[in-house]
């Protein structure tokens, strides 16, 4: 059973991760670099995740002929997406508030590798309605 404590220490492994990835490479490489250090790391750490799944989209009984891809869902409760941008924008929020929706994550973490400091730039964490439901 997934608790707010348990998310809490998965979501610091995460990040922590990231932090890694980024004191070896730094910024200013393409966010497919980072997303496939990610998956490694998260792999090293016995981390279990599924990267770019497929969320199909349905509107009002029809499913929509495209998907969706979240960049990793860690653990099947932490949707993560992973970017490599100027600044964190609020449409990159937006995406990642609609796939915690769509997968039913109780909470997302929008890590920015394109930063001087994950841990105090790149990086914000949301929670939604599902996170309400969790236990401590």
């Amino acid at each position: 059973m997934i608790t707010k404590t348990y998310l809490k220490e998965l979501t610091y492994e995460v990040i922590g991760s990231a932090i890694e990835i980024h004191k070896s490479l730094g910024p200013g490489l393409l966010e497919s670099v980072y997303h496939e250090c990610m998956k490694h790391e998260l792999s090293l750490r016995g981390i279990d995740f599924v990267s770019e799944i497929s969320m199909p989209i349905t509107y009002k009984e029809i499913v929509v002929a495209t998907t969706l891809r979240c960049d990793l869902l860690v653990e099947n409760c932490l949707a993560v997406e992973i970017k490599s941008a100027k600044m964190i924008e609020p449409i990159y929020e937006a995406q990642l508030l609609t796939y915690m929706k769509l997968l039913e994550a109780p909470q997302g973490l929008l890590i920015n590798f394109n930063c001087m400091n994950i841990f105090r730039d790149g990086q914000k964490t949301f929670v939604n309605d599902f996170y309400r439901y969790l236990h401590d």
